[in-house]
């Protein structure tokens, strides 16, 4: 394939989970009966610039519709996480009732509800009406329509430059990067700072996280390749910070080209980047090996424990659980149930699996004697919510990094 940050064709293939249903697809039950529609979940790695990317077979548009179903502020440590941001941003620049802040894949309104409570004019750029809605229910001023040159331009026209450009998870879900960071560009106050954050390469590859990939991200950066791509754009990264969030996370800060001093951090990160070789081919081989282990050891012990007659229930109806269970092509045979927080998944199916999406309310009806925890990366969250089953015996199961049973 042609990488979508430098054009090169030397690219190869890094990861192959098979074929799959887009991760947020939830069926309804009127459909459950219907054939899905399914593409290759293949990722490659550029040999020029690193950059690792997905195939784009399911197209941008065809997967953020009216029917998305992601709602962040269903998740209690996400929301902690956002407002803790704005704390710290906001004393960072300085930003008061005279400020204008901008997110891009605002969703309902998670982080901007905050910079709201300060009296700080905000604005969402969001293209799932469903979560839009949501926002604007909040007096969250929100644009529905997928963000580029055009939507930054008019931004511009219309209102202001923003002196906060702010984008959670977002980078990985365009599959036309320089159109997104021109526009980054364009919207920027000239001493304006615009802040990233997505899941760290790094980690992906150290921790055998290949339920991260899905159809909706299209790339997955280290701190290398998206130096590159904001260097291709005039705009230069000043600061990182790493997180906890998502298995391992890299908040970075960005500046226009020139302006603003580059902090150790930056050269801290890429040199441990460069310790497990990402920038060299030989950092990303053997990973498709390790996935395989993963998936033969989650295989084994739910076919043992089905087995013994145990009944298996799963936690959260995550994007991530979608491509592990489609990877290891388990469905409601192991798995009776998924418990999911979201009213707006309830009552529907998992894409692929087509397993039932339930209430909590469940678990009394039909005691489980395994919960699996689909989104790993909230695990302390969810086993303190759930420990009134721990309490009455039930066990708990992570599959990613490794299988482990507590």
């Amino acid at each position: 394939m042609q990488c979508r940050l430098c054009n090169s064709r030397n690219t190869q293939i890094f990861i192959d989970l098979g074929e799959a249903p887009p991760s947020n697809s939830f069926i309804l039950p009127e459909d459950l009966e219907k054939p899905e529609a399914k593409y290759p979940l293949r990722v490659h790695v550029c040999a020029d610039c690193f950059l690792v990317q997905a195939e784009e077979h399911a197209k941008h548009a065809e997967i953020f519709t009216s029917e998305y179903a992601y709602f962040s502020s269903f998740s209690t440590s996400w929301l902690k996480h956002s407002e803790a941001y704005v704390e710290l941003i906001t004393e960072k620049l300085a930003l008061n009732s005279e400020s204008f802040v901008v997110e891009i894949a605002s969703n309902d309104g998670y982080l901007l509800q905050y910079f709201l409570h300060k009296q700080i004019t905000c604005l969402g750029i969001e293209p799932t009406l469903g979560t839009a809605e949501v926002a604007r229910n909040k007096g969250i001023e929100t644009i529905t329509e997928f963000f580029g040159e055009k939507i930054a331009q008019k931004i511009v026209n219309e209102k202001d430059r923003a002196d906060l450009i702010i984008g959670n998870n977002v980078l990985a879900h365009t599959p036309h990067l320089h159109d997104f960071v021109e526009g980054v560009r364009i919207l920027l106050r000239h001493d304006g700072t615009a802040t990233f954050e997505f899941p760290h390469l790094k980690n992906l590859i150290l921790y055998n996280q290949f339920d991260t990939v899905y159809h909706e991200h299209f790339s997955y950066f280290s701190l290398l390749s998206v130096s590159k791509l904001f260097e291709m754009n005039n705009l230069h990264i000043v600061d990182v910070e790493e997180l906890t969030t998502h298995g391992g996370s890299l908040r970075i800060y960005v500046r226009h080209k020139h302006i603003g001093f580059v902090s150790p951090k930056v050269f801290k990160v890429l040199e441990s980047e460069k310790r497990i070789n990402l920038n060299n081919l030989s950092g990303y081989t053997d990973f498709q090996t390790k996935i395989e282990t993963v998936k033969r050891n989650f295989r084994q012990f739910l076919e043992t424990a089905k087995s013994e007659g145990k009944k298996i229930a799963a936690y959260g109806a995550a994007a991530k659980g979608n491509t592990l269970l489609n990877f290891a092509e388990i469905d409601s045979q192991f798995i009776d149930y998924v418990v999911d927080k979201s009213p707006h998944k309830q009552g529907k199916y998992l894409p692929g699996s087509k397993i039932p999406i339930v209430s909590e309310e469940k678990f009394e009806e039909i005691k489980p004697d395994y919960v699996l925890i689909l989104p790993w990366n909230l695990k302390d969250e969810i086993t303190e919510q759930l420990i009134y089953l721990r309490d009455a015996g039930v066990k708990f199961v992570i599959a990613i990094p490794e299988l482990s049973i507590f």
